[in-house]
């Protein structure tokens, strides 16, 4: 396994059938750890565990954190992801944590240590009928990850800070931490995220490095707009900065959707070497 540094700058990357290639090119970005998210269409069985972990081995990659999604989730809006993204869409939830424990079981396949996804649109009211089965649902997640040594990372953006802050205490699970995500909190207007950070800094165990603009007060519901690393709202040398102060040495993985197929692993690279800049 690779020797990382505080604040190891890693990529956010998704599961792609042949492993080896992809961690491969991942490291062209010169990265040596990142975060694996797991869409709902991978097939999770041995042979796939298998073909995972002699990747990471061959090519002595780190992985921090597996992320699961689900079929059927969309990002389209806010209100279409508070109908369909995570564990809040009762149609789907017995089946979404059937597949959560899957991808926890192929996490620890692989040794990883750490387990996240978006658990949705928490409901600010606790009387919502959504709310105590959600609760009920994180509590046995987080239960299950335990089981394995893992922790099970919310992904911050979806609710303002203090919102988590305060489910986190009425989840009262131990292992349960943060995946901070500046940029998600500018994007769904949850609040600021170098304040926010500061709030949750003692549950934060990785973060992601992202960017992006508010949402536009002309379109109610829209979600903002992602930006290249360094050209939004986030200030990510200032945002850096705040991690250091709160004596943050966790992984700092980039995750962006702001590339064309053809630019994707240059814009990679970019943000990369902009964080290492900064680290």
């Amino acid at each position: 396994m690779p020797t990382l540094k505080d604040r190891e700058v890693g990529i956010f990357f998704w599961a792609e059938p042949d492993a080896l290639a992809t961690i491969r090119t991942v490291k062209s970005c010169g990265v040596v750890s990142g975060q694996l998210g797991v869409d709902g269409s991978v097939v999770l069985n041995d042979e796939t565990a298998a073909a995972w972990k002699a990747a990471l081995a061959a090519e002595d990659f780190h992985l921090c954190t597996v992320f699961a999604a689900y079929e059927g989730e969309s990002y389209a809006d806010i209100p279409t992801v508070e109908r369909t993204v995570g564990f809040i869409p009762a149609a789907t939830r017995d089946a979404r944590e059937l597949r959560t424990r899957q991808v926890i079981d192929f996490a620890a396949a692989l040794g990883v240590k750490s387990f996240g996804c978006h658990v949705g649109c928490i409901p600010h009211d606790t009387a919502h009928p959504d709310y105590a089965p959600v609760l009920g649902l994180v509590r046995r997640i987080a239960d299950y990850a335990a089981s394995f040594g893992m922790t099970f990372c919310l992904e911050t953006g979806q609710e303002p800070a203090a919102q988590l802050l305060e489910f986190f205490q009425v989840a009262a699970r131990p292992n349960l931490r943060i995946n901070f995500d500046p940029a998600n909190m500018i994007l769904y207007g949850s609040g600021e995220p170098i304040a926010a950070f500061h709030l949750l800094a003692k549950h934060v165990v990785s973060v992601h490095g992202k960017d992006g603009d508010w949402p536009s007060s002309d379109q109610p519901g829209s979600l903002g707009t992602e930006r290249l690393l360094g050209e939004g709202s986030v200030n990510i040398p200032k945002f850096v900065a705040a991690l250091r102060e709160e004596g943050y040495v966790g992984p700092i993985c980039v995750e962006s959707g702001v590339h064309g197929e053809e630019q994707r692993w240059q814009v990679l690279s970019n943000a990369v070497a902009l964080l290492n800049s900064l680290r």
